[in-house]
């Protein structure tokens, strides 16, 4: 029987709002575990189109050991796909980093590759945080490079330890938190723990991290969270990232 007092929640896919820059997605093909080829890549892009994406940035993984990237490969794989787009959806690139010690001869260089001027993304394990996380935060901020952490609601290992996302926004450290954390593709912890950091306004940008054309189907997917009507706030932040 149906209930007057059920909220009927959206589908994701209405959420976002028009012209939205997704800022993080695996598009590029063939470089990480997103997007297998040059047609899956356009597949992704045409569906992302529809929803009321005009910009997407691919952030394909730099990550020591697992997905070697250099600045060569990832610009070489934009490029194989450059060729086949059109002019409808603005595409980039940058990267998503692992948060590792090598960071620091790289920001040293002034070699990484950002979303827009000096904004970086970056990721933690999702088993333990870097022991040197914060040496490697005050390195990269000394060189004047604004981070970007990525899904900080997939780290369950801070859960316990709010204090931990408190002590990084007071660095000046932004959040991203991805949409599909919102309908629960993660886990049901995970979707609750959005709902705190959204309600304690430390979401600061979202993007998709799409990595496949599987996962097309999650925009029409219901959304599990309460705060909404915050996450839409911090999908309009992104506007940030239009040039």
């Amino acid at each position: 029987m149906f209930s007057i007092f059920k909220k009927n929640k959206p589908k994701l896919g209405e959420l976002i709002p028009k012209n939205f820059i997704d800022i993080h997605t695996h598009i590029l093909p063939n470089i990480d575990d997103g997007s297998k080829n040059i047609n899956e890549s356009l597949k992704i892009i045409s569906i992302l189109k529809k929803y009321g994406v005009n910009k997407i940035i691919g952030t394909p993984h730099t990550y020591p050991g697992l997905y070697d990237n250099t600045n060569k490969t990832i610009r070489d794989s934009f490029k194989l796909l450059q060729k086949k787009l059109d002019n409808e959806v603005k595409v980039n690139y940058a990267s998503e980093y692992m948060i590792h010690q090598n960071l620091i001869k790289k920001a040293e260089n002034n070699s990484l590759l950002t979303l827009k001027d000096n904004w970086i993304l970056m990721e933690m394990s999702y088993i333990s945080p870097p022991i040197n996380l914060y040496e490697i935060i005050f390195e990269l901020q000394t060189n004047n490079y604004q981070i970007i952490i990525a899904h900080p609601e997939r780290y369950r290992f801070f859960f316990n330890k709010f204090q931990e996302f408190k002590k990084l926004k007071e660095l000046g450290i932004k959040f991203q938190l991805n949409l599909f954390s919102c309908i629960g593709y993660y886990g049901a912890d995970i979707a609750e723990f959005c709902d705190k950091l959204l309600k304690n306004q430390m979401i600061d940008f979202v993007g998709s991290d799409i990595h496949s054309q599987e996962q097309l189907k999650l925009f029409e997917k219901k959304i599990i969270i309460k705060n909404y009507d915050q996450l839409k706030k911090s999908m309009n932040s992104n506007i940030l990232f239009f040039a």
